[in-house]
């Protein structure tokens, strides 16, 4: 890759008919390039865990820093390392969107835990949405079931105003398979094995509804 890609790329505001004068970008990923993700993945190849137990996995432009139970004691360390590695690149962590999320376990022999305090700055939330999947602390598939349903519900209104214009049968049938069928299917195999039998309920009576009308 040829380092000149990445200079010469000035960068103005337009607000209200007025235009600023330019700045040159010195930081950050050009969006929308088609190198854009391959750039990101040669920028952060050296962004590692402190400590080898915890993992960072990191795809297109999103970085997830995953640490087990037992070593919650390193978060601060963790986060203290990733900005560190953040100023060297001359980039900077957005602690305002950054999240942190917490799996529980349901039962651990009867006690109950008391996870730590939250990491500074970082906001901790009951529900992630990682790569399009809307994951929750519980590791239960019925929050990104209930969404997809919702979404998958209003697209069916824009079909039945489709039809009534007239839009013929199979045209219905191909926009259905092409935007219904493919919200419900995506990623599938990764939140579909925690779906429990009333999410399957819920699913299948989806179908079947769509499948009468």
């Amino acid at each position: 890759m040829d380092k000149r890609f990445f200079s010469g790329h000035p960068h103005c505001t337009k607000l209200d008919g007025e235009v600023s004068s330019f700045l040159e970008v010195t930081a950050s990923i050009i969006q929308g390039s088609g190198l854009g993700p391959a750039a990101y993945t040669v920028n952060a190849a050296d962004l590692r865990p402190r400590h080898t137990e915890n993992a960072i996995v990191k795809y297109a432009d999103d970085t997830y820093l995953i640490i087990p139970g037992a070593y919650y004691h390193t978060r601060d360390d963790e986060v203290s390392n990733v900005k560190t590695w953040a100023a060297k690149n001359n980039l900077q962590l957005n602690c305002s969107k950054s999240r942190e999320i917490v799996f529980r376990m349901r039962r651990i022999r009867g006690r109950s835990q008391h996870p730590a305090p939250p990491c500074i700055d970082i906001e901790r939330v009951d529900k992630l949405t990682i790569l399009g999947v809307l994951v929750n602390n519980n590791l239960t598939a019925i929050d990104h079931v209930s969404t997809v349903l919702a979404s998958c519900a209003s697209l069916m209104y824009a079909l039945r105003v489709l039809r009534s214009h007239g839009l013929s049968e199979q045209s219905l049938k191909d926009v259905f398979q092409a935007i219904e069928v493919g919200k419900l299917l995506y990623c599938a195999p990764a939140w579909s094995g925690f779906c429990s039998a009333a999410d399957c309920t819920r699913l299948n009576s989806f179908f079947c509804v769509v499948a009468i009308n």
